[in-house]
């Protein structure tokens, strides 16, 4: 338990820029939601487990998880804007900014992936029972993203719950509102996660629970880069949505392999016995 603690330390005292005061500390609102998305995506897999019976460490396999996400976020951003790297070398890859959600997935699935084998469990089985938790822990980390304004907010708009962030890691201009897309988002992943809960409860084909995770989760990402700043690089789409397409098409995959598996499968213990 004391290394996984030393992790949260870590992350509340290293990541973020807006600042909470607390007595002699200033605490990064980042680390902190991102300590908290970690508190919260461990209890939810703990409760994953306690349904279906199974005994596994979830606060250190959130906990490792959540670190191989974020190295896998950061080296994806500076794969995809290679220009940054360019300028600041390797400082980039410890900078407070500039984190890429596909690099994130990734790293966290195969984080995931791995510790699932130590557990015992196949690789669906561990994304299946993980799906619901990753959805809340991106929810929640999502916050983190809002309150220190590092940049990944939407373009400009005149809504009433447009928002300004002048002090923010990436500022916007003074008296410019922008689009809250981060709070969108957070939003989003709070429904996703619960109708994963729900469906995970139901006993689906193993794969079906990650295959709508990563449905719903890369058409969520699409969408909301229609009004995010990110640059278009290919037939007017951001990186980040032709990233969600492959999200999209995986999860549609897994699916309909899981509905196959639900079709071929037998239909009462007699058949599933076979001939007498």
């Amino acid at each position: 338990m004391l290394p996984y603690i030393h992790i949260g330390i870590h992350f509340v005292l290293h990541f973020g820029s807006s600042v909470i005061p607390v007595g002699p500390w200033d605490v990064p609102t980042f680390g902190l939601m991102l300590w908290v998305a970690t508190i919260c995506g461990a209890w939810v897999l703990h409760k994953s487990f306690q349904r279906e019976h199974i005994e596994a460490d979830a606060l250190g396999i959130v906990a490792l998880s959540v670190v191989a996400g974020i190295i896998g976020a950061k080296l994806w951003h500076v794969i995809d804007t290679p220009e940054e790297f360019q300028i600041d070398g390797w400082r980039a890859l410890i900078s407070t900014g500039g984190f890429a959600w596909f690099g994130g997935l990734v790293g966290g699935i195969l984080a995931l992936i791995i510790q699932g084998k130590k557990a015992g469990l196949s690789a669906l089985r561990m994304l299946d029972l993980a799906s619901p938790a990753a959805a809340v822990g991106y929810a929640i980390g999502r916050i983190g993203c809002l309150t220190s304004g590092d940049g990944d907010y939407g373009v400009p708009s005149k809504l009433p719950w447009a928002m300004g962030f002048p002090n923010g890691i990436d500022p916007t201009p003074p008296g410019v509102r922008v689009h809250p897309t981060p709070l969108y988002e957070c939003i989003v992943g709070l429904l996703i996660a619960w109708w994963l809960w729900k469906r995970a409860s139901r006993h689906l084909p193993i794969g079906e629970v990650v295959g709508e995770y990563l449905l719903w989760t890369g058409l969520a990402r699409f969408l909301v880069e229609f009004i995010r700043r990110n640059p278009r690089i290919l037939f007017g789409l951001s990186n980040a949505q032709l990233a969600s397409v492959g999200s999209v098409i995986a999860g549609a995959a897994l699916i309909w392999l899981a509905m196959r598996r639900r079709k071929t499968a037998p239909e009462s213990p007699e058949e599933a016995a076979g001939p007498a």
